[in-house]
């Protein structure tokens, strides 16, 4: 899926820590993907926060939901197929979002 090459891209332009996408299409969640990143700090969140937003609009894609307020540990980005998670590094680990869907196949995507 391309969107998600450019997601990835863009995280990885972003400096955004330890992205994974998985393949959620074999579970009963209602979404496709997940997207689950950290970033280091409240102002690296909201960057990362609207880079995706502007990134996923600029492709067509709907956003359902997204956490509009600031100072959060977890921040969410609905955009129906693709659900995003950006975490700070404590609720990351806290939440374990990669332990609790441990049989989700993780996504490779081109690393140019």
């Amino acid at each position: 899926m391309e969107i998600l090459d450019l997601i990835w891209k863009t995280l990885i332009e972003k400096e955004a820590i330890d992205p994974v996408i998985l393949d959620m299409s074999k579970t009963n969640v209602p979404t496709e993907f997940f997207v689950i990143l950290t970033a280091n700090s409240n102002t690296h969140m909201n960057s990362l926060k609207e880079a995706i937003l502007d990134l996923l609009k600029g492709n067509g894609m709907e956003i359902i939901y997204y956490d509009k307020e600031e100072n959060h540990d977890w921040l969410i980005i609905d955009a129906d197929e693709i659900v995003v998670h950006i975490f700070k590094d404590d609720a990351r680990e806290f939440y374990d979002l990669e332990g609790l869907w441990i049989d989700a196949k993780r996504i490779k995507v081109s690393k140019e």
